[in-house]
């Protein structure tokens, strides 16, 4: 090739200069180290999930922000639970559902530690340390006087091994735990009958494995990738900078206060002479004296006593430390003062700007993993079990299976303008009532039910109150008769105002 051949343009169908026009595609200059291997995320999560998940659980104990960011996550997914609300269409069956449901609640944890809700809120925890969660519906029987025979047992992402790949003896494939069939579904678990890091549990020899039919489990995890099998840690993008500005801050730390140990630094003329309140020197020959309020030490011709200055952290910590906080807030998805809890930098604008987003994200998950993979499986074996065992009376389960799952309310930035708002959006048939009482968490049958008994029992007692459920109230309310133009007319707008 001649000297000016290299400067000519490559022909347009030439596969090298289609790589150059994709700066990202380009392996010269600054991308010359750059060379990622391309690798499947579940060879990946198989190779590194176990350390990756070994770091997530001693970050989240260990290191505050990461205890706070996961608590953040999970109170804002679940809040105090998604609750159900039946659309069955009979109201006396649908009180009965729902009637059921709710007592039911509270036996649903086969470890009897908190209720239907308080282990959603577990899932939610488990999906941020582990990326995942198992969920095991254990059938009990009708001796053990539950209301519904069924119960919900939590597994830890270490109870499946990460390193079972094999083949079955069935002919199925297991990967990373999970056995799946010829056409690629989940059939059965192969769960470790005891956590490998719990010391505690030491009983008798037994196989390490046991295998638990799929429609028995359920796989809690938010899929990132087409085809992914085991979830990642949702703080994962974030646990480089918690661990090292950990380190950072502890040497910080550690350094101000080795600095403040030592007041000041003593020379002598003569190291035999001691000094006012010098101690006995110990094994180094080094001795210490102590200061008494108010005393005036006089010093020898030649001695000198120099005091400690120690240096500042500077005036970059508090940059460094907010732009570092920031970026890990931004890498798990979570407001910055939701993270750390500083809202000093913050104003209404910014805040509702950020929870703007953040609550879209939320509802994501609520809908696509939260109901999807976890509330909506529970509901139907439940309907069934309850069928089955005669807790319910109802000739088709399947009838019964439409529910609507109702995410915990958002608490308001403005509460005066955000309701008004809703208001205004009801009044112009944007939205339905139904949606608006959904949006603080309640069902809406129910509120009307409280309101209808509210108003009975207020007419009932003869009580007045300044107003009534189902009237319009406050600044908004409006006059019986439109006011006149006319002179006249004024008499009679005072009068349907007084009205």
């Amino acid at each position: 090739m001649g000297l000016f051949d290299r400067f000519r343009r490559r022909p347009s169908g030439d596969p090298a200069a289609v790589s150059a026009r994709l700066e990202g595609a380009m392996s010269k200059r600054r991308l010359r180290g750059w060379n990622p291997p391309l690798e499947n995320i579940n060879a990946l999560v198989a190779s590194g999930g176990p350390r990756l998940l070994a770091r997530s659980r001693e970050l989240v104990v260990t290191n505050g922000y990461a205890a706070n960011a996961c608590e953040a996550f999970a109170a804002n997914l679940v809040g105090d639970g998604i609750k159900p609300s039946s659309l069955i269409g009979d109201a006396a069956i649908r009180d009965r559902v729902q009637q059921l449901w709710l007592a039911w609640t509270d036996e649903a944890d086969a470890d009897g530690l908190t209720d239907f809700y308080g282990l959603q809120a577990m899932v939610a925890r488990e999906m941020f340390v582990a990326g995942e969660c198992f969920v095991r519906l254990r059938p009990r029987r009708a001796e053990d006087g539950l209301l519904v025979p069924m119960q919900l047992q939590l597994l830890q992402s270490e109870m499946l091994p990460f390193e079972k790949a094999e083949a079955a003896g069935n002919g199925n494939r297991i990967r990373c735990g999970i056995e799946f069939d010829g056409i690629g579904r989940r059939v059965a678990y192969h769960f470790r009958r005891r956590h490998p890091g719990d010391s505690t549990d030491q009983g008798a020899v037994i196989p390490e494995t046991v295998r638990v039919p799929a429609e028995d489990v359920l796989h809690i995890y938010r899929p990132i990738d087409a085809g992914q099998i085991r979830g990642l840690p949702h703080v994962a993008p974030a646990m480089v900078r918690l661990f090292l500005l950990d380190q950072y801050d502890d040497a910080e730390l550690d350094r101000k206060k080795t600095a403040a140990m030592f007041a000041g630094f003593i020379t002598k003329t003569a190291p035999e002479d001691p000094m006012m309140g010098e101690s006995e020197a110990d094994l180094d020959g080094a001795a210490i004296a102590s200061l008494e309020p108010g005393t005036m030490q006089v010093l020898l011709p030649g001695e000198d006593v120099k005091f400690s200055s120690p240096a500042d952290v500077g005036g970059g910590y508090e940059a460094f430390q907010y732009r570092t906080l920031l970026s890990i807030a931004a890498s798990v998805g979570l407001p910055y003062h939701l993270v750390t809890g500083d809202v000093r930098q913050a104003n209404y604008s910014s805040l509702r700007a950020e929870l703007v987003e953040f609550r879209r994200r939320i509802g994501q998950l609520q809908h696509g993993v939260m109901a999807h993979q976890l509330c909506r499986p529970i509901w139907r074996r439940w309907l069934e079990t309850a069928v089955l065992s005669g807790a319910l009376d109802i000739s088709d389960p399947i009838a019964a299976r439409p529910v609507q799952w109702i995410p915990p309310r958002w608490d308001w930035v403005d509460p005066l303008k955000d309701i008004q708002a809703q208001v205004l959006a009801m009044e112009a048939g944007i939205t339905s009532r139904r949606k608006v009482v959904e949006a603080t968490g309640y069902d809406v049958e129910e509120v009307d039910r409280e309101n209808a008994a509210d108003a009975k029992r207020v007419a009932d007692l003869g009580l007045s109150y300044r107003t009534s459920p189902g009237e319009t109230q406050g600044a908004r309310a409006t006059p019986t008769r439109t006011p006149e133009t006319d002179g006249e007319g004024d008499g009679a707008a005072a009068q349907s105002q007084q009205e």
